[in-house]
């Protein structure tokens, strides 16, 4: 279900990271927050690469590709309570076609499927945060740089979107 009125990209796919994918991902990532972490006095490449390398398993990672271009990558790292979705970066070219919407829908999807709720951490004052709340994830808590967000597990059919008058 998206949640807005674009129509959804095409050629969409998520495919399998690989041990020799970290420089890569790690690039992408730095184009996709840059301008973020610039804004909140906060952009330290040497901090991102060692939290990304801190959270980086292959096995928990996939490509965002579109038309076979990685565009993308998104890490869900699951828990005994819930999922964490740890990394979810689309590059500056591609942001704004709904790619993360298409994403964030597909780990909710199977994380319902396996009745798991879904948590991730957004930086404060980032878009992100109106994209996670447009979602269904519900603020838990608040530190000094980051907001705490989670979405509860839904049963089937239950929709996975706030009504436009819950959304931020």
């Amino acid at each position: 279900m998206s949640t807005d009125h674009r129509p959804l990209p095409s050629g969409l796919a998520l495919t399998p990271a690989g041990d020799g994918d970290f420089e890569a991902l790690f690039a992408l990532r730095m184009a996709a927050m840059r301008e973020s972490l610039e804004r909140a006095g906060h952009f330290d490449p040497q901090r991102a690469r060692e939290r990304l390398c801190r959270g980086f398993l292959p096995a928990h990672t996939r490509h965002i590709l579109q038309d076979g271009e990685l565009v993308g990558f998104v890490v869900v790292h699951p828990r005994d309570e819930d999922w964490l979705l740890d990394h979810l970066y689309i590059h500056p070219n591609a942001q704004g076609q709904g790619i993360g919407s298409w994403v964030l829908e597909q780990v909710l999807r199977d994380a319902d499927a396996k009745a798991k709720a879904v948590s991730v951490t957004a930086l404060k004052h980032s878009a992100a945060n109106r994209f996670y709340l447009r979602h269904g994830f519900v603020l838990q808590a608040e530190g000094e740089w980051d907001l705490y967000y989670r979405r509860p597990a839904r049963q089937q059919g239950e929709p996975t979107v706030l009504p436009p008058a819950q959304r931020i």
